[in-house]
C-alpha cells in the first residue's frame, strides 16, 4: 500500500455519514453516545476573539488534515479546529521528504512529520468540506451551529512561501470562500438533497456565511530569525487583517532548563544537544517583538498572542521513528509549556493571549483553564485508545470552568507549574517501566479482537476481565469461582502478583492500569472461604498416582490442577510448612501468615496430601516404584556469589556479609539478624526492596539504603515495590558499582550509563573514579541460584548450567519425571510458577486419558456494547479495591483499538454474520498515509494497516500494496489479492475466494457500500 490519501467528494463524505448514522448509529466510527451535546447558548469569547461552544479542539496536526477527521473531531466535541499547516512544499514532495510510520505516541508522543500531506489545493477543499458537513450535521444532530466553531488555520515557514500565490490565495479564500469551486459543490449538493434532512434547513444554508476562518497560527521552522518571524506576524495583521497567534518553541526556555525539568521527571533517556536552543528564537528578542506585534494588533482592532507550544525537537536514539530527528509531544512536554507559559505571563502581567498545547487531557484540562489560558488543543492524546472520542470528556469538562478570556491569572499558573513538576503522573515512571504493551501473538485476517491481560499477559490466562467485573457488581462468588478456574494461589497473588497483566492493560495507554491483583485480593477477601468449605474432593479417575517434591507455589499448584481432575496427588516439603519462599522468605509486612494458610487450605479441602518435614535427599527411582508421575518443584535456594565478597580478597573480614535468603530467613524464622546501624543492600529486585525494608525495621538499624550499578528506570524490581522503597524514605544509591567491602567501608566506583540493549536496558561503564561508603552490613540480593545437586543425584540429564533438560511439558530426560518452577529455570515469579505448573499436570493427565478442566473456557460474562463504548474514551483515575474493575473496557468482547487511534479512520469495524466476533476490522487503504499509529497500540504484533483485509479505491494503491483485500472493477467484480499474495478477478461468493474474505466482502456489498470508491472501470 501507500501512503498516499484520496480525499472523499463532499458527496461521498455526507453519503458516508448519513447512511453509517442510519445503519449502525455512528459516523466515521464515532457512535451516537460518543457525540457531544453542549449547553444550548451558553458561548464564550476566546482569546481570538472567537464565539465558542467550547474552547477545546484538534491542534494543528493528523487530526486535522481531511474533512472527515475534523467531523468527527467535531462531534465528539471540538469547537476550536486548528488546521493542519500548509506551505509551499505540498503533495507528492512532501510525502518523499516525510519518513514513514511518522507517529510514535507509545507514551510520550513522538512524530516525524510537518505540514499536510495533501497539496495546498487539496487542504483548502477538506477545510471547506468540513466547514460544511459541520454545518448540516451539527444541525441535524442537535449539536449546535457552525458560527460556534472556529476554523484556525495553520501556515508556514518563511515569509517568501506565506506572501506566495499558493499560500497567500488559500488564506484569502479561507476569508472568503464564495467563489470557490468546492464552496460552490458543497452548497449544490445540499440543496439537492434538502428534502432528506430534518433540521437544516433553506434558510441554513443562504444564512451560511463564507468566511470559515478570520484567525491564524503562524508555524514557523527552527532556526527562524526574529527578524523573519515579526515580518510574517506582521504580513498576517496588517496585510490579512487576521487575528494572529505566533506559535513558539520550548527551546526559548534555554538548553539547561529543558535538559534539568526532562531529567528530574525520568526523561533523561531523551536526547538533544544544544543547537536549536542557539539557533532559535531568543527568550530577550521574542519579548520585545510580542510587545511590538500586541501594539500593531491592537491599533488595528485585531488579537495577538502566542501558541505554546511547538513540539519539541529531539534525536532519535532508540529507533523509535525512521527519522534522525523527531518531535516530542504529550505528557513529558506539558511542563516545558506550561513553564514557558509562566515565564512570558509574568512578562506580560497575565495580558500576553495564550492559546495552548502540549500534554493536555483530561486530568488537567480544568487547572489549565482556570489559568486563563484559552483555547486548548491536543494531539497526542486522541492519538491514544478511545481516539477522538477523548473529546467528549475534554470539552465536557471544560464546560464546567470556561469563561470570556480576560487574561492570565499568573498566581494560579504558578501554582499549577509547581504541582506538575511534583505530580507523578507527569513523571515517566508513572508507565511503570513498560514501554509497549503488546503481545507477541500474530495478528489475524479476522477476529482479531482480545483481552492482551489474559491473552498475553497472565502466564495462566486468568479470566480477568470476567473477575473484573462480577467483583465490581459485588458478585464476589461468581468472581472468585472466575479466578480460581485457573489460580491455585488466589489470595497470594491477590498480594504478590507481579502482575505481567498490567503490562498489556489498554487502559495503561489511556491513563494507568487496572489494578487487577488488588481486584482479585478482594474477590478473595469476599469468597473464598466459602469457596473452601464448599468443595468436595473429587472421585479419583485412575489408579496413578502422581508424587510432588516441593510444597511452594508450583508444586501445590500442580497437585491441585492434577488432583481436581481426579488423580491422587502426594506433596513431600522439607520445611514444616507450605509455600516456601513465599511464607518463610518473604516479609511479613508484605502477606500475613493467614493469607497463606488461606490458599493452602484449598489444597487441603480439595483432597491433597501433605508430608512435611520430608527428607531432602529424595529419591526418584524410590519414589517411581510407588507413583506414576514424579513432579520436582524445589525452587530456588542457592545462594549467590557475594557481590563484594572477592573484593579485597580478604575473607576474614566478610562476616558482616550476608546473603539476602540468609537474612529475611532469619528476620521472618529466628527473631532477626544483628546487623548494626548502617546497611547496604546491594541489588535492585524485589528481593532487594524486601531486604532494605526489612533492614529498615530491625532494631538499631538507623539507616538501610540501596547500593544499584544503574538508574531506577533499569532496576528489575516492580515499579510497585520500588515506590513503596520511595515512601518510606529509604535511600537508593544509584550508579555505584560495590566492589569490596571490608566490615566496615564499602568500596564503590562510580558509573555512568552507556547504550541500551535489545531489551532497552542500558548498559554501564565504569567512570574510574570511586566512594567509599561506611555501613555495619552489607547484604547481597543479587539472585537466588538453583540448588542442581539433588538433579544430578537422580539421574536427570542437565544442560550447561546445570540446570534439568525439559522438553516443552517439563518433562525431564527420565520419562514421566518433571521439572516445574523456579527450580526448572532460577528465580521468577509466583504466577510463572502456576503456569508451570498447569503445562506439567496437562501432560500427566493427558498420559492419563484424563480431562484437563481448565482447559475448556466457561462463556463470557456479557456487557452492554453501547456502554463499553461510551467508556472508551473516558480517563478514569485509579479506584482502590474491588471498583477498580469499573474501568475494565472489556477488551474480550470489543477491542476495535486500531479505529480508535486512527487519525485518518482508515480502520473501521463492520458487522459481519459468522464470526466469533460480530465486528470486523476492514482497512481502507484510500484513507492511510501509513503514519503507523495503529501498529503501535494494536495487542497483537501485527499491523493493522498492513494486515487485514483492505479495500482499495485506485489500482495505483492496489499495486503498491501487499495487503489482502479488494480493488472493485466494472460489472460487479473485484480485483482480490488473497492472503497468500496471489492476485485474481473475482466475485464475491467464489468457491476459491477464502470463506473470511467471502463474508466480509459480502457484509460490505450489502451494508456499506459507501465505503467502496467507484470502480476502477468508471474513474476517469
Amino acid at each position: 500500500m501507500g501512503d498516499l490519501m484520496q480525499p472523499l467528494s463532499f458527496g461521498h463524505l455526507m453519503s458516508w455519514a448519513l447512511e453509517e448514522l442510519r445503519l449502525d448509529g455512528s459516523i466515521f466510527g464515532v457512535k451516537g453516545n460518543q457525540f457531544w451535546h453542549p449547553e444550548p447558548g451558553r458561548l464564550i469569547t476566546d482569546s481570538f476573539g472567537d464565539r465558542l461552544a467550547s474552547p477545546v479542539g484538534p491542534a494543528a496536526g493528523p487530526q486535522t488534515q481531511l474533512a472527515s477527521n475534523i467531523l468527527v473531531a467535531y462531534l465528539t466535541g471540538a469547537r476550536f479546529m486548528e488546521l493542519k499547516t500548509v506551505q509551499t512544499i505540498d503533495g507528492e514532495d512532501m510525502r518523499e521528504a516525510v519518513a514513514k510510520p511518522c507517529i510514535n505516541a507509545e507514551d510520550e508522543g513522538y512524530n516525524c512529520e510537518w505540514s499536510t500531506e495533501l497539496t495546498v489545493a487539496e487542504a483548502y477543499d477538506e477545510y471547506v468540506k468540513a466547514y460544511f458537513a459541520i454545518a448540516v450535521l451539527g444541525k441535524e444532530l442537535r449539536l449546535g451551529t457552525v458560527d460556534e466553531v472556529a476554523f484556525n488555520i495553520s501556515v508556514g515557514y518563511d515569509l517568501e512561501g506565506i506572501k506566495g500565490h499558493k499560500v497567500s490565495s488559500f488564506i484569502d479564500a479561507m476569508v472568503d470562500a464564495s467563489n470557490t469551486p468546492i464552496f460552490r459543490e458543497c452548497r449544490t449538493w445540499i440543496e439537492a438533497h434538502l428534502g432528506e434532512l430534518s433540521h437544516f434547513t433553506r434558510e441554513d444554508l443562504d444564512n451560511l456565511s463564507p468566511q470559515v476562518s478570520r484567525s491564524v497560527t503562524l508555524s514557523t521552522m527552527h532556526g527562524c530569525p526574529a527578524d523573519e518571524i515579526e515580518r510574517i506576524a506582521m504580513h498576517l495583521l496588517t496585510e490579512k487583517n487576521l487575528r494572529t497567534f505566533v506559535k513558539c518553541n520550548p527551546t526559548l526556555l534555554g538548553y539547561q532548563y529543558a535538559r534539568d525539568c526532562l531529567d528530574t521527571l525520568g526523561y533523561d533517556y531523551v536526547s538533544f544537544d544544544e543547537h536549536h536552543f542557539t539557533e532559535d528564537l531568543q527568550y530577550a528578542e521574542a519579548i520585545e517583538m510580542f510587545r511590538r506585534l500586541t501594539a500593531v494588533a491592537g491599533e488595528r482592532g485585531l488579537s495577538f498572542g502566542v501558541k505554546l507550544t511547538n513540539t519539541f525537537p529531539v534525536d532519535v536514539n532508540r529507533d523509535e521513528l525512521p527519522s534522525a530527528e523527531m518531535y516530542m509531544s504529550g505528557r513529558s512536554l506539558l511542563p516545558l509549556s506550561l513553564s514557558l507559559a509562566l515565564e512570558l505571563s509574568r512578562e506580560f502581567d497575565g495580558g500576553l493571549p495564550i492559546s495552548f498545547s502540549g500534554g493536555v487531557d483530561a486530568f488537567n484540562v480544568k487547572e489549565i483553564l482556570s489559568t486563563g489560558i484559552q483555547p486548548v488543543t491536543v494531539a497526542t492524546t486522541i492519538l491514544k485508545p478511545g481516539g477522538v472520542t477523548r473529546l467528549q470528556q475534554l470539552s465536557s469538562i471544560a464546560a464546567e470552568v470556561m469563561t470570556d478570556y480576560q487574561g492570565i491569572d499568573v498566581d494560579r499558573l504558578a501554582a499549577l507549574v509547581d504541582n506538575v513538576l511534583s505530580d507523578e503522573r507527569y513523571h515517566k515512571r508513572y508507565r511503570e517501566k513498560i514501554r509497549s504493551r503488546k503481545t507477541d501473538s500474530l495478528l489475524p485476517l479476522t477476529d482479531c479482537y482480545k483481552a492482551p491481560c489474559e491473552d498475553g499477559g497472565c502466564p495462566i490466562h486468568q479470566r480477568i476481565p470476567e473477575y473484573l467485573k462480577l467483583t465490581a457488581a459485588d458478585d464476589f462468588a461468581k468472581a472468585f469461582d472466575a479466578i480460581a478456574f485457573d489460580n491455585t494461589a488466589p489470595t497470594i497473588l491477590g498480594v504478590l502478583c507481579s502482575e505481567p497483566c498490567r503490562d498489556h492493560c489498554t487502559r495503561l495507554d489511556i491513563d494507568q492500569a487496572i489494578d487487577m491483583r488488588a481486584v482479585k485480593l478482594a474477590a478473595a477477601d469476599g469468597a473464598q472461604d466459602a469457596f473452601t468449605n464448599a468443595i468436595v474432593p473429587p472421585a479419583l479417575l485412575t489408579d496413578a498416582k502422581a508424587a510432588i517434591i516441593g510444597a511452594g507455589p508450583a508444586g501445590i499448584a500442580a497437585a491441585m490442577f492434577l488432583r481436581r481432575n481426579g488423580m491422587d496427588v502426594d506433596v513431600f516439603e522439607k520445611l514444616d510448612g507450605p509455600y516456601g519462599i513465599v511464607k518463610y522468605i518473604i516479609p511479613g509486612f508484605r502477606i500475613t501468615r493467614e493469607q497463606i494458610e488461606r490458599d493452602y487450605q484449598l489444597a487441603v479441602h480439595l483432597g491433597v496430601r501433605f508430608h512435611f518435614s520430608a527428607d531432602p535427599d529424595y529419591s526418584v527411582e524410590e519414589l517411581k516404584r510407588t507413583f506414576a508421575h514424579v513432579i520436582i518443584a524445589t525452587g530456588s535456594w542457592g545462594r549467590s556469589p557475594s557481590p563484594v565478597r572477592e573484593g579485597d580478597g580478604n575473607t576474614d573480614k566478610t562476616d558482616n556479609i550476608l546473603d539476602a535468603l540468609d537474612f529475611l530467613w532469619q528476620a521472618n524464622n529466628e527473631g532477626g539478624a544483628t546487623v548494626g546501624k548502617r546497611v547496604a543492600v546491594i541489588g535492585a529486585g524485589d528481593v532487594a526492596m524486601d531486604c532494605v525494608r526489612t533492614a529498615k525495621r530491625t532494631e538499631g538499624v538507623e539507616e538501610a539504603v540501596i547500593v544499584y550499578r544503574r538508574t531506577e528506570p533499569h532496576m528489575p524490581a516492580t515499579q510497585h515495590e520500588v515506590n513503596l522503597v520511595r515512601a518510606e524514605g529509604l535511600t537508593m544509591h544509584e550508579l555505584l558499582a560495590p566492589i569490596s567491602y571490608d566490615g566496615t567501608t564499602l568500596h564503590c566506583e562510580e558509573m555512568k550509563l552507556s547504550d541500551e540493549d535489545a531489551s532497552g536496558r542500558r548498559s554501564v561503564v565504569g567512570l574510574g573514579t570511586f566512594v567509599d561508603l561506611p555501613f555495619d552490613t552489607v547484604i547481597g540480593a543479587t539472585g537466588a541460584t538453583v540448588e542442581t545437586g539433588p538433579y544430578a543425584r537422580n539421574g536427570l540429564a542437565q544442560n550447561a548450567f546445570g540446570l534439568a533438560e525439559v522438553d516443552a511439558s517439563f518433562q525431564s530426560s527420565i520419562d514421566d519425571v518433571y521439572v516445574v518452577g523456579d527450580g526448572r529455570l532460577g528465580p521468577s515469579t509466583i504466577v510463572h510458577a502456576v503456569a508451570d505448573a498447569k503445562t506439567a499436570a496437562r501432560a500427566i493427565l493427558a498420559k492419563e486419558h484424563l480431562s484437563v478442566d481448565y482447559d475448556t473456557r466457561p462463556a463470557k460474562v456479557q456487557r452492554d456494547q453501547h456502554e463499553v463504548h461510551a467508556r472508551r474514551g473516558l480517563l478514569i483515575a485509579a479506584i482502590n479495591g474491588r471498583a477498580e474493575g469499573d474501568r475494565c473496557l472489556t477488551c474480550d468482547v470489543i477491542c476495535e483499538v486500531c479505529t480508535e487511534v486512527c487519525p485518518n479512520r482508515a480502520n473501521v469495524a463492520i458487522t459481519v454474520p459468522g464470526f466469533a466476533d460480530p465486528r470486523q476490522i476492514v482497512h481502507l487503504d484510500g484513507l492511510c498515509n501509513e503514519c503507523g499509529n495503529c501498529g503501535t497500540f494494536c495487542p497483537h504484533a501485527g499491523l493493522p494497516y498492513k494486515d487485514k483485509i483492505t479495500i482499495f479505491w485506485t489500482r495505483e494503491g492496489f499495486d503498491d500494496s501487499t495487503n489482502a483485500g479488494f480493488l472493485p472493477l466494472a460489472a460487479g467484480t473485484y480485483l482480490t489479492r488473497m492472503p497468500d499474495g496471489s492476485v485474481r478477478e473475482r466475485r464475491a461468493g467464489e468457491v476459491d475466494l477464502p470463506d473470511e474474505m467471502n463474508r466480509v466482502l459480502a457484509a460490505i456489498e450489502k451494508d456499506y457500500a459507501f465505503m467502496f470508491g467507484a470502480p476502477v472501470g468508471a474513474q476517469s
